[in-house]
This record gives C-alpha cells, sequence and structure tokens, in this order.
C-alpha cells in the first residue's frame, strides 16, 4: 500500500488563507472523494477554499498557472488519470507533474499534487477518500499545500 510510512499531516491554523482547490472533471465518483477530502483539510485548517472545476487533468496545469500568476497563495490539483493500451496514459502523467512542479517552483507557491495514477478505476477508488477507501489523497494533497504555506512564507 502506498500509503505505509506516510506522515501525519493534520492542517495547521491557516486562519486568512484561501485555498484553490482544481478538481479535473473526469472520473466523478473518484473525483467527489478527492474534492471532499481537500475541501475537509481546508476546513480542519480554518480556511476557505474555492473549487474550480477543469475539463481534465491535463488542464490543471495551465489554471495553475494562471492562479500562481493571479497570487494565489495556495493551490491543490486533483485529477485522476488511468492507465489504458496506449502510451496517452504515460504523457499525460509527466506532462501533469512537470507542469505542476514548475508552477510550484516557478511562482513559490504551495501546489498540493493529487494528481492519481492508477491502473484502474479500483486503485483510483481506493485511493479517492470515499467511505470504504484505504487513502484520501485529497485530504493528504490539501493539507501538504496548506503545511507548506508557512515554509515558503505565504501562509499566515
Amino acid at each position: 500500500m502506498s500509503g505505509h510510512g506516510a506522515p501525519d499531516l493534520r492542517p495547521q491554523a491557516a486562519g486568512d488563507l484561501t485555498v484553490h482547490i482544481l478538481a479535473s472533471s473526469w472520473h466523478r465518483e473518484v473525483m467527489a472523494g478527492l474534492v471532499a477530502g481537500a475541501e475537509r483539510a481546508v476546513l480542519d485548517a480554518g480556511a476557505d477554499a474555492i473549487v474550480t472545476r477543469v475539463p481534465g487533468t491535463f488542464e490543471l496545469t495551465v489554471a495553475a498557472e494562471h492562479l500562481a500568476r493571479s497570487g494565489a497563495r495556495a493551490i491543490v490539483a486533483l485529477g485522476v488519470v488511468i492507465r489504458g493500451g496506449t502510451p496517452h496514459f504515460d504523457y499525460v502523467c509527466d506532462s501533469v507533474t512537470r507542469g505542476l512542479t514548475d508552477v510550484s517552483r516557478t511562482h513559490a507557491v504551495p501546489v498540493g499534487f493529487g494528481v492519481l495514477t492508477c491502473d484502474d478505476e479500483a486503485q483510483a477508488l481506493d485511493r479517492s477518500g470515499l467511505p470504504g477507501s484505504h487513502e484520501d489523497k485529497g485530504y493528504e494533497a490539501a493539507s501538504a499545500a496548506i503545511a507548506m504555506t508557512a515554509i515558503v512564507g505565504s501562509g499566515r
């Protein structure tokens, strides 16, 4: 299980922070769990959340870039890519990972990475934070972004 050894990142108090949650529109059930988990982490930190839907996981990068340029202090990127029979999976996963990393590094803005890259839908559901899931990657991604605001000086 990939969650083995994970840190306990309970969201710290983040008072005046607004966390921008970007969420892909594909795989509705999985995404519902990821978004709910991210919103719960933001609420636990006492911060505000703005959820914006994008068409797919590939589009998370340009939306994150726009938010970072617009002064966002914390971004959470949520998506699902499920392996198929073509190299499309590899191209999308690589592009999104590199793109979100570049946004975070270029703008010194925490970007919580909640993009599930799974072999099948069952793996995605198991990480979605829905009842019966073993992991809650939406909550984890938002918690990480909130924790990083203290480190990069963006949060109060």
